[in-house]
């Protein structure tokens, strides 16, 4: 049988990075696993007993509401008013997902189809580029890299590398993905940046859709700004914020579309279609992680910023200079002038075969990506220092 939609996908490359790694501790070898960004960090301690607690009750075992019960909605409504100072209604504004990746894929179906093209940035997290394709529209690349790490400037590069895509395209993109602090590259924009963008989709029709899955991981007192803080955003942009990386809450899959009323209406109307919604304990949970434990995504962010302390101020210790960035929990490494030639999927391959230590090649991000490894911050500062002490007995800088 002939399969549609995934036969225009390409090979994983990140599983050939597993596969050594597995060979690797297979052999007996200690492997400090820098690559998939699965957050180590445990959930709020708060939010695991109300789990527990939720569990037990049978009612909470039914079928739950596949827009998230009104209690949670209202919850993130709050959250954001205490956080950005905006104001949403829950009822109109908010409508739950399971995880991010399922919020954007889903909406896509919402707002795009065949014949439409949807603008993301490259690289990029790889279901921003892939989630307009399964709703069968095509992708215009917006270049990201090298942006630098200072937020204006990035702005500035990214705001003229947007209007250049979109000018360039045709038929003209109806929607604009973004997403900053952004994975992989660590770019991020500021206040002025978003108004620009709101100004522009006004102009020309386009929606935005800003994946904000980094809205509390940043470092050296940046704050990453809402799109929904700029005043008419919400008339032309949707947001998506999730607990994983804040409260450190990966596996149990809540997040939040939020913004403009009728793109949320539409994506509530399609997973009525589609899902039941997150279990309802999980849901329960969730209440409670963002109304008592309001201060977890700080200790989260702490913990992230003494971890990339620890790698770029090593990787600077081998000859290998790279910025540190203000925000994700990632760390984006061109790759050193002496194993440029080994392209980013080699040089990976290289680093966990010889210095068992695991990153994430660049390509697998798209072409844009190419030339770069990323480091994600899901070891300890004690085992990124072992992973240094392995990468200076191979890399010759």
């Amino acid at each position: 049988m002939e399969l549609r939609r995934i036969q225009g996908l390409p090979p994983y490359v990140f599983a050939e990075i597993d596969q050594l790694k597995l060979q690797a501790r297979r052999a007996g070898h200690d492997v400090i696993d820098l690559g998939f960004g699965n957050p180590d960090i445990p959930s709020p301690d708060v939010a695991v007993e109300k789990l527990a607690e939720a569990v037990h009750n049978p009612r909470n075992h039914r079928y739950s509401a596949s827009r998230g019960i009104p209690a949670l909605r209202q919850a993130i409504a709050e959250l954001y008013l205490r956080r950005f100072g905006v104001e949403l209604d829950y009822d109109r504004e908010v409508v739950t997902t399971i995880g991010a990746k399922e919020g954007l894929s889903h909406l896509m179906w919402v707002v795009v189809g065949p014949g439409d093209t949807a603008l993301v940035p490259s690289p990029s997290y790889p279901i921003h580029q892939y989630a307009p394709l399964f709703a069968g529209a095509d992708v215009r690349m917006v270049r990201l890299e090298g942006l630098g790490n200072d937020e204006v400037d990035a702005g500035e590069a990214f705001f003229a590398n947007l209007v250049e895509a979109w000018e360039s395209a045709w038929p003209k993109p109806r929607v604009a993905i973004l997403s900053f602090p952004h994975n992989p590259t660590t770019a991020c924009i500021d206040l002025a940046t978003m108004t620009r963008l709101v100004e522009f989709a006004h102009e020309h029709g386009v929606l935005l859709v800003h994946d904000f899955a980094y809205s509390d991981t940043a470092f050296d007192g940046y704050r990453p700004p809402s799109i929904l803080q700029v005043p008419g955003a919400s008339e032309v942009a949707v947001e998506l914020y999730t607990l994983t990386k804040s409260f450190s809450m990966a596996g149990w899959r809540v997040a939040f579309l939020v913004g403009n009323a009728e793109i949320v209406q539409g994506l509530t109307k399609l997973k009525s279609y589609l899902d039941y919604g997150t279990f309802q304990p999980i849901q329960i949970a969730a209440i409670v992680a963002m109304n008592e434990a309001s201060d977890y995504p700080k200790f989260v962010t702490d913990i992230y910023q003494g971890r990339r302390d620890a790698l770029c101020e090593g990787l600077a210790r081998l000859g290998w200079d790279v910025p540190k960035p203000k925000g994700t929990m990632f760390v984006w490494a061109k790759i050193p002038e002496p194993y440029r030639e080994m392209g980013s999927l080699g040089f990976s391959k290289f680093l966990v075969s010889e210095g068992k230590v695991a990153t994430s090649p660049g390509h697998g991000f798209g072409p844009g990506g190419e030339g770069y490894v990323r480091f994600a911050l899901i070891e300890n500062e004690q085992r990124i220092g072992q992973g240094i002490h392995n990468l200076r007995g191979v890399l010759k800088l």
